[in-house]
């Protein structure tokens, strides 16, 4: 299962809120080939949700994740920052080998 923080909550629901997207809007979460590490986590919205997706809700937000990523992602917590160091979702994957430095890239 994937999860949120608290923090990661928070600003999803403000950005659903401030781009006015339906009630139907669930959090995408998946990995692409790429980054310095080998795969990259992307995030996004949709509305649509495949038969095959893993779909969990989590304070009223649905995450959705596709069978393959989740492969890679299951265990997986997403968090938000906004600090002097950077604002943004961080990712805490048990199933990283490595991350980068960024944060924003991983291999298995």
């Amino acid at each position: 299962m994937i999860t949120l923080t608290d923090r990661a909550a928070v600003e999803i629901r403000r950005i659903i809120s401030e781009q006015k997207l339906g009630d139907q809007t669930a959090l995408r979460v998946g990995v692409k080939g790429g980054g310095c590490s080998g795969f990259s986590y992307t995030l996004g919205f949709d509305d649509a949700i495949g038969e095959v997706d893993q779909v969990s809700e989590i304070d009223g937000i649905r995450v959705v994740c596709d069978p393959k990523s989740f492969l890679y992602l299951n265990g997986t917590q997403i968090d938000f920052e906004d600090n002097l160091m950077g604002r943004g979702f961080k990712f805490g994957n048990p199933n990283a080998a490595k991350s980068c430095g960024c944060g924003e890239s991983f291999s298995v």
